[in-house]
């Protein structure tokens, strides 16, 4: 259970169910390796581990979710989730290698939201390889020229781009 004073705003279990079905449909996870963007609590890269990913990369800044994610990672037994703890756009702009399937979840106030998809498709996607952008209603990045679809499960929306 995450600790109360935790500021992340976690994937509510419906759409992060309805997320995986779709996943399963369109990607391996099997062996995969995953890159897990504003990662929060971790719930989107440990789902990844009880799939199959290879490794899972979870970036998150916040040293409250970076203490839940390592302390669940060890009482799990997990040992193929790499945590690196610091700024989001930073990791972008390293030497980055690439990722079969890449989840964001940034806050939704972000200012630099939009500009994500173009730092990350198709620079740091393999072939075949899936960006999901978790997002509020105020965006539309259905004009990205690698936007594919658009999911709505109440106020969470994710754009997929390939």
């Amino acid at each position: 259970m995450p600790p109360k004073n935790i500021t992340a705003r976690p994937t509510t279990d419906f759409a992060k169910e309805s997320l995986f079905n779709l996943l399963t449909n369109r990607l391996d996870l099997e062996g995969a390796d995953v890159l897990d963007l504003f990662a929060g609590t971790g719930g989107i890269g440990l789902e990844c581990v009880s799939r199959g990913a290879r490794e899972v990369t979870a970036v998150e800044l916040a040293h409250v979710q970076q203490n839940f994610i390592i302390s669940t990672c060890k009482s799990l037994g997990i040992n193929n989730l790499r945590l690196i703890r610091g700024d989001v756009f930073k990791f972008l702009r390293s030497n980055c290698p690439k990722y079969d399937l890449i989840f964001a979840d940034p806050p939704y106030a972000l200012d630099e939201l939009p500009t994500l998809p173009s730092l990350i498709v198709p620079q740091l996607l393999k072939p075949g390889g899936l960006f999901v952008l978790e997002h509020g209603d105020q965006y539309d990045f259905s004009g990205h020229p690698h936007f594919i679809d658009l999911r709505t499960y109440g106020s969470v929306h994710f754009s997929f781009f390939q």
